[in-house]
């Protein structure tokens, strides 16, 4: 739900366009702000009553990169872009933008927002080891050195992160 309806905004619009008041009078009025009353001004002034509706869209890559093109062309800002192609939230042509320039057209794609739909795939299991009668000499002891080192290893880290708690002094209360 909207914080303010379609009718409220333009009976805020149309008391700025007769002229009696201004921006700052209307926002002290009605505790807006100013800068909200403004750009309810350019949205209607721009595309009437639509411009005032609330708007949900998601905009394809094309379309994306068409407002991008139009704007460099132009050289507009985001805020005349945004308001030339009623798109209600200026920052999002200068986020477009940004994503285009650092990873071009495939960062305008929509990607899909929420929880996957399902559950992945498991993973694969993991093959079984060959039988250990077919290994050579050899690469048993160099594997039951390795584990040896391992488990060296985390001896070695369990008996440190022990010791760290006592080796800290007791703080004061």
């Amino acid at each position: 739900m909207t914080k303010y309806d379609e009718y409220f905004k333009l009976r805020i619009v149309q008391q700025y366009l007769a002229g009696a008041s201004g921006y700052k009078t209307l926002s002290k009025q009605h505790g807006l702000d100013a800068s909200m009353i403004r750009r309810w001004v350019k949205w209607f002034e721009a595309h009437g009553v639509d411009g005032l509706k609330k708007k949900f869209t998601q905009y394809p890559a094309e379309v994306k990169l068409s407002v991008l093109q139009h704007m460099w062309d132009n050289e507009l800002s985001c805020r005349q872009t945004a308001a030339l192609f009623n798109i209600r939230n200026p920052g999002i042509v200068n986020i477009w933008e940004r994503e285009f320039r650092r990873a071009g057209f495939d960062a305008l794609i929509a990607r899909p927002r929420g929880r996957p739909k399902s559950m992945p795939a498991a993973p694969p299991k993991p093959e079984m080891k060959p039988d250990d009668s077919n290994r050579s000499k050899e690469d048993l002891q160099a594997e039951v050195e390795h584990l040896r080192m391992e488990n060296a290893y985390l001896k070695k880290l369990q008996a440190l992160v022990q010791a760290r708690p006592q080796a800290q002094p007791k703080k004061r209360k």
